[in-house]
């Protein structure tokens, strides 16, 4: 624990990543504000995920906020004229950006966490980016977190005025989808309440084939351990990495 009101906002989007991360914020002993988006995403249901997440989890307070995203469009994830990407073997790539990347999404949602804990007079924020196992996305590296760190200590009233210092926690940063998934298991994270899918069918079940989808299997696959989620064609063997 890094700071004596010991508040952390979380940003929690429903998915694997977010909700490790919660976990391991909780198990650093903070006290757990999440806040998770609708910014116009293809489905509900990781918004429903994040939901239940942030109930077993014991959180604080978990706040939903409204954004436009998909009135500036540019992404599978925002367009549903765009189809989402299905059986890349590219993932990772920092050359071949997938149409799932959401401009400046990243940044925006940091910003309105930043604005919340500086409402909350916190100054710890998680985000579950991963530079490890992840679909290229460039706001997920070491490079952009460390200079939205800088911008958050320049640009906020805490900052200017020294009443503490802001540190964007990004605890699984370096680690592969299996050692996020064995993390999430040490710290107690229930993932049959995640939600990870970019295209689920109308029932909720996971394609097993997006990017998303891809990571996560390779994960549980490479953790030895069954995916408690259902999916659409039963996922046995991952075809990603």
């Amino acid at each position: 624990m890094s700071r004596e009101n010991n508040k952390a906002v979380v940003l929690l989007s429903g998915g694997l990543d977010s909700a490790t991360t919660l976990a391991i914020a909780r198990d650093e002993g903070f006290r757990l504000f999440a806040l998770t988006f609708r910014y116009g995403q293809r489905h509900e249901r990781e918004i429903e995920a994040a939901q239940r997440v942030a109930r077993s989890m014991g959180v604080v307070d978990h706040l939903f906020l409204e954004i436009d995203l998909a009135g500036l469009g540019g992404s599978a994830l925002t367009d549903r004229s765009i189809d989402v990407p299905k059986d890349r073997k590219d993932l990772g790539s920092s050359d071949n950006i997938p149409l799932t990347y959401v401009p400046a999404r990243n940044t925006i949602f940091l910003s309105y966490a930043l604005a919340w804990a500086e409402v909350l007079g916190a100054f710890d924020i998680f985000i579950g980016v991963n530079a490890t196992d992840f679909s290229g996305y460039p706001d997920c590296r070491h490079e952009f977190i460390s200079t939205f760190q800088k911008l958050a200590n320049l640009a906020t009233a805490a900052g200017a005025q020294g009443k503490g210092e802001f540190t964007i926690h990004t605890p699984i940063i370096n680690m592969t989808k299996a050692q996020t998934v064995m993390a999430g298991r040490r710290f107690g994270v229930d993932y049959s309440l995640t939600h990870s899918c970019y295209d689920p069918d109308e029932k909720g079940r996971s394609c097993g084939r997006c990017d998303s989808c891809l990571l996560r299997l390779k994960g549980f696959h490479e953790a030895g351990l069954a995916d408690p989620i259902d999916y659409v064609e039963e996922c046995k063997t991952p075809t990603a990495g």
